[in-house]
């Protein structure tokens, strides 16, 4: 689905041919597919509304109006046929259900990064709330949206929340002030607090490994820490140095290489397919002899949000690979061997790396740059494959297929799909 202006495109993920066009009553700004795609949500958040349609009957259809309350974030309950909407201000959390057209509120919820959280099985819910200047948070069923637990959580200023992914602990991050991570429960009991340190900027990034043994916390001292999943407490700490002086790691370093053309295949005009790949550089990877030192950019101390500590980081599916980024080195992709816990491979990039995301199948990562190259790394090595459209068409997001075996590469006004070829077992 892909979205432009007041339209929404449903299209063949294999062929690109237009399946469905729906045209909605504003500029959408949020599209969402419930979780088993017959139906797609489009919020207009500037307009307060909501709309919903349906694949199997492209008449049928759903306007959702939150009217003077207003909106500002909208999403699907794990079962597909309930919509949660967030009112301005974050004054409560509307949930409407398609099938009997019924509507439940949820009170003072929190404006906060990460505020609603679902376990991966769909069966609960958490979200963050504020009332008299302290955080809570309610656990709810999500069948029939009765609260289960509600309980107070020690944080100064609660930033987000995010279910293990078997849904038997929560994680909950205090503010970046205020260096708290806190794991409760499904009654509600804190089982750990973990803190690395005081008086200096905190958590920036959390991810759960996918059999939820692991919880990598990155913070703004550019180090990400482990945590095991029976003790919460700290098993190691990958470092991200300016400097890598370890013979035993390997440093991918991008070269540009200055376009080759054949001079028999030259005509003039050359044709349209040659013509975009004699003008555009190509870049492959070199090894790099170790010690190597990388591009290391000092945040301005007097601005917010300053760039620097681990601003990504992501398990692969088959929880042997961490991959992680250093703000304050944003050129590097560091990818850790999460099974021997030390540093694998680095990748170094021309230019500042804009999105990375793991193959939902295999510990294959693909990257981006902001040119119009896309990145991949697999344990095999790494490519720089160039996307072969005309004019300038620079990938600033991706995201895979669930399958594995294509992906959606996204620039400012386009997108492509480039599809990867399934080696034969």
């Amino acid at each position: 689905a892909s979205c432009v202006q007041y339209r929404l495109i449903i299209r063949d993920v294999n062929t690109l041919q237009i399946l469905q066009l729906y045209t909605c009553l504003d500029q959408i700004q949020y599209i969402e597919w419930s979780s088993d795609s017959l139906f797609i949500l489009c919020a207009m958040y500037k307009r307060g509304i909501v709309q919903v349609w349906s694949l199997e009957q492209p008449d049928w259809h759903c306007k959702i109006d939150e009217g003077s309350a207003g909106l500002v974030a909208s999403c699907w309950s794990p079962d597909g046929r309930h919509i949660l909407n967030t009112t301005e201000f974050h004054l409560r959390i509307t949930v409407w259900s398609l099938c009997t057209k019924s509507v439940s509120y949820i009170k003072y919820p929190k404006a906060c990064q990460q505020g609603i959280a679902f376990t991966k099985d769909g069966r609960y819910m958490a979200v963050a709330e504020r009332r008299d200047c302290k955080d809570f948070i309610s656990l709810f069923v999500c069948n029939d949206w009765q609260l289960l637990r509600h309980f107070d959580t020690e944080t100064q200023d609660l930033f987000g929340i995010e279910w293990a992914p078997n849904g038997c602990v929560l994680a909950v991050w205090d503010t970046c002030l205020e260096y708290k991570m806190l794991l409760y429960s499904l009654d509600g009991r804190l089982l750990a607090t973990y803190r690395a340190y005081e008086w200096s900027l905190g958590i920036k990034s959390i991810a759960w490994s996918p059999s939820s043994q692991f919880l990598a916390i990155g913070s703004y001292d550019e180090k990400v820490r482990i945590l095991n999943h029976v003790t919460w407490k700290k098993i190691t700490e990958f470092e991200h140095p300016a400097t890598i002086v370890n013979a035993k790691t390997i440093v991918y370093k991008e070269v540009e290489k200055p376009p080759s053309v054949e001079t028999e295949r030259l005509s003039f005009p050359p044709p349209r397919a040659l013509a975009s790949s004699l003008f555009s550089t190509q870049s492959k990877y070199d090894i790099s002899q170790v010690p190597i030192s990388f591009q290391y950019i000092k945040p301005v101390a007097d601005r917010a949000n300053p760039k620097m500590g681990i601003g990504m980081l992501a398990f692969s599916p088959d929880n042997c690979f961490l991959a992680t980024k250093n703000d304050n080195i944003p050129n590097a992709v560091w990818i850790w061997d999460i099974q021997k816990l030390k540093l694998y491979v680095v990748l170094e990039q021309l230019g500042a790396i804009q999105s990375f995301q793991w193959d939902p199948r295999q510990p294959r990562l693909a990257m981006c740059t902001g040119n119009s190259k896309v990145y991949l790394w697999s344990p095999a090595g790494c490519v720089s494959v160039q996307v072969p459209m005309e004019g300038d068409f620079q990938i600033v997001s991706l995201c895979w297929h669930p399958s594995g075996d294509s992906m959606a590469l996204l620039s400012k006004d386009n997108f492509c799909m480039c599809y990867l070829e399934r080696e034969e077992v």
